[in-house]
């Protein structure tokens, strides 16, 4: 295939792992009795923004709090487009606390933020796909948030249920590569669900379950480069074939919190001149 994949420079936010820990379990892959090695996280996470950096990217940061050990996975705070911030209210009670610091962030930037009125975890669930935004519901965001968000942003929402709880996130199940195509695991969505994304991405590349347990599909892409877990070589293979290029960052001690690089990942959208 020709080199043509062109990519997008883009802006991200994240927030460094000081206070990362299993302090509790909210998710299948969380398992408060096996420690987290913070050294290797603040490591691995470093490794993360550098690669971001070295691609021609633009990483800023929010201040780590005490007490809010989940707070490094940033995209689940908010999601935003064409500069307008949707904020999160999350579904666990231990969570909640983690919007104010973000919702800080972002007015000291200049920016407004929407409060949502129903329980709302940012790009964990509401992933913007070019035309539209899919939106992921069944373990954490709610049908009734995915109305809020076509209202606030004025763009069309595809809601899509998801129903294993290894993939309790939409983000963990599904990436966008860029304005035109995904990549996802069928297996991780409900049989309407899997329907209508065949029609509406039909050249998708689809992973398997090994590849997505491996957080292969919690991945960046920047339209070229796919920033991607190591663990999920056959999904790079896919990808290196259509003509995108992997670049394998390991993010392995987040995974046992269920997260990987685009959790750690929030994009801030501008308005496109």
């Amino acid at each position: 295939m020709p080199d043509s994949r062109v990519p997008r420079r883009r802006r991200y936010l994240v927030c460094e792992p000081r206070h990362f820990a299993v302090q509790y379990a909210i998710n299948p892959w969380m398992h408060p009795d096996e420690p987290v090695d913070v050294l290797r996280a603040l490591d691995q996470w470093q490794a993360l923004v550098d690669t971001y950096r070295a691609h021609g990217h633009t990483v800023d940061g929010v201040k780590p709090l005490p007490g809010l050990p989940d707070m490094v996975f940033a995209a689940n705070a908010a999601v935003v487009v064409d500069g307008r911030v949707f904020g999160s209210l999350f579904h666990a009670p231990e969570r909640r606390p983690e919007s104010v610091p973000f919702e800080a962030w972002f007015k000291a930037e200049g920016y407004e933020v929407y409060h949502p009125e129903s329980v709302c975890e940012g790009e964990g669930d509401l992933v913007p796909a070019g035309r539209w935004i899919l939106a992921g519901t069944g373990f954490r965001t709610t049908r009734e948030a995915h109305s809020e968000v076509q209202e606030h942003f004025g763009t069309p929402v595809i809601s899509l249920t998801l129903v294993d709880p290894y993939f309790y996130h939409l983000d963990t199940a599904l990436f966008v590569l860029d304005d035109e195509n995904i990549a996802y695991y069928p297996e991780a969505f409900s049989p309407g669900s899997r329907e209508v994304l065949a029609r509406l991405y039909p050249d998708a590349v689809l992973a398997t379950r090994e590849d997505a347990m491996a957080f292969g599909l919690n991945s960046v892409s920047d339209g070229r480069h796919v920033f991607i877990s190591p663990g999920a070589t056959a999904l790079a293979d896919q990808l290196a074939d259509r003509g995108y290029v992997p670049v394998p960052v390991d993010l392995s001690e987040f995974q046992k919190a269920g997260g990987g690089i685009k959790c750690c990942t929030q994009e801030i959208r501008e308005i496109r001149s």
